[in-house]
């Protein structure tokens, strides 16, 4: 056994958004190519992002941008619910893999890209479809494309997502016969849905009216922009600069203040923006903000990792793992590394006995020998899908008679102890892990505030729905009910009204 304390490089906490930057930077996404899923559709329920095969796609690849909420104009689309990967047709392991939210691009005139990544296609089965039909703003995509136009070229890049829908038969065949289907299900329900009577002009005026004169009518604001997704609050600002001849950022940014200033803003930040600006704070200036770089690089997918650090380099000018290299040190930052390499396994085979022999060989590496084999659990958990690594945290326990987190808490400290410790959480239930994220951000005296906004803003058009369930049944009491106690005005009525959604 050893004991490592491997994390980065320790510091001061940043305070919170730093309000001319953020805003500075929130705009500038308008100057670089858009990340966040071209050939994306409509979600209607967000359900869990399953793991299908990552062969690539047979159908065009759709220009870097925004959500496309239809066929791309020229292109016959085919009238079948979903494009691009060859998935399974069986159901989807219930892992919420998420894609990032799409944006319509505020850059219209930027040069389109292409990208091999096609947009976040299908989440999975069991679409809700009591819920209107919206574009794939909350990671990823749904059936049932309305007929909407598509947004400009100069659109984000898409992340290939897998659902278990639309494999070809063929498709299935020679598999080994250890190859299996885990059977636990486990669905993404956002809290920000598409709204149903969208208008973009009206939503627009409605802003421009609560801006006007003395003050600034922040239950408007919030009324408006806490009830849209990333996409409709794209289109508003654009058919605000339309109407106003104004930037709609700016004009936000002049009326508002403190903390609601800088959760309104994060609400119009185009999620891989958003994501590169809070890892970039993180690694920034005198010490390290390690938590946020386990909870992005940990939770995004491998589409979404390589959209981020397209992002980031043209927002920087620097590569996103050189940054992460600088700022942290020994496993911590191997780690790190190999999730930033974006490597993991997305398919939705599972094999238990490969998955037995993974467990005896962590048993091996970690708890059975006197030292630790570190690079045998940074082999497993950042390569193998999050459906394979669940049957190996099973298997682990029939092993070692205990689970895997024992051995981890044993074994390693520091910041890799808390990444592996992450990735076992986000394999097992990630809504929970989100709601311990949560009440952590709001813990003991004063809030993280920065944390807070991160949480419920990227969380919203995912499986906020989710968290907040969780989060009751493990601390006794609403999320709701817990923000209220610890935030005030309408920074707080706008934190419910994203939690409680629309």
């Amino acid at each position: 056994m050893s004991y490592h304390n491997n994390g980065g490089q320790h510091g001061g906490q940043h305070s919170g958004y730093q309000n001319d930057e953020y805003a500075s930077s929130a705009q500038s996404f308008n100057s670089i190519p858009q990340a966040y899923g071209s050939n994306r559709q409509p979600n209607t329920g967000y359900p869990s992002q399953p793991y299908g095969s990552n062969q690539a796609p047979s159908t065009p690849v759709y220009p870097i941008g925004f959500t496309q909420t239809g066929p791309p104009q020229g292109f016959n689309q085919p009238g079948y619910p979903s494009q691009g990967y060859n998935q399974p047709r069986y159901p989807s392991q219930g892992y919420n893999q998420p894609g990032y939210p799409s944006q319509p691009s505020a850059n219209p005139g930027y040069p389109p890209q292409s990208s091999a990544n096609p947009g976040y296609l299908p989440q999975g089965f069991n679409q809700q479809p009591t819920y209107s039909p919206q574009p794939s703003v909350g990671y990823g995509s749904a059936f049932n494309q309305p007929s909407y136009p598509p947004p400009p070229i100069g659109n984000q890049l898409n992340y290939p997502q897998a659902s278990y829908t639309n494999q070809p038969a063929a498709q299935q065949t020679n598999r080994p016969d250890q190859y299996q289907k885990t059977s636990i299900m486990n669905y993404s329900n956002p809290s920000v849905r598409m709204s149903a009577n969208f208008n973009a002009n009206t939503d627009a005026e409605a802003l421009r009216k609560a801006m006007k004169g003395f003050g600034c009518n922040n239950t408007k604001v919030i009324e408006v922009l806490c009830a849209r997704t990333n996409y409709q609050r794209q289109e508003i600002a654009r058919a605000f600069k339309g109407m106003y001849g104004k930037d709609l950022i700016s004009d936000l940014k002049s009326e508002l203040h403190g903390d609601f200033e800088d959760l309104i803003i994060a609400l119009m930040t185009p999620p891989a923006v958003f994501d590169a600006e809070q890892i970039k704070r993180a690694v920034r200036g005198f010490g390290t903000r390690e938590h946020v770089l386990i909870e992005c690089m940990v939770t995004r997918t491998r589409a979404q990792i390589a959209e981020l650090k397209m992002v980031y380099k043209n927002l920087y000018k620097t590569e996103l793992e050189r940054d992460l290299i600088g700022d942290t040190s020994s496993w911590f930052q191997r780690i790190l590394v190999a999730l930033c390499a974006g490597n993991r396994d997305e398919s939705g085979f599972t094999d238990p006995l490969k998955a037995n022999q993974d467990a005896r060989n962590l048993y091996k590496a970690g708890e059975k020998r006197l030292g630790t084999d570190e690079s045998e659990f940074l082999k497993v958990f950042c390569s193998q899908s999050l459906p394979q690594l669940l049957l190996v945290l099973q298997e682990y326990k029939k092993v070692a008679g205990h689970g895997v987190d024992k051995a981890i808490a044993s074994e390693f400290s520091g910041d890799i102890r808390d990444t592996l410790m992450a990735i076992v959480k986000v394999v097992e239930n990630k809504a929970l892990y989100f709601a311990e994220l949560l009440e952590n951000s709001m813990k003991g005296m004063g809030t993280r505030d920065t944390d807070l906004i991160r949480l419920v803003v990227t969380r919203s058009e995912i499986d906020l729905a989710d968290i907040r369930q969780e989060f009751e049944k493990r601390y006794g009491r609403s999320l709701e009910k817990t923000i209220a106690g610890d935030c005030s005005g309408a920074y707080k009525e706008g934190l419910i009204k994203l939690v409680k959604g629309n």
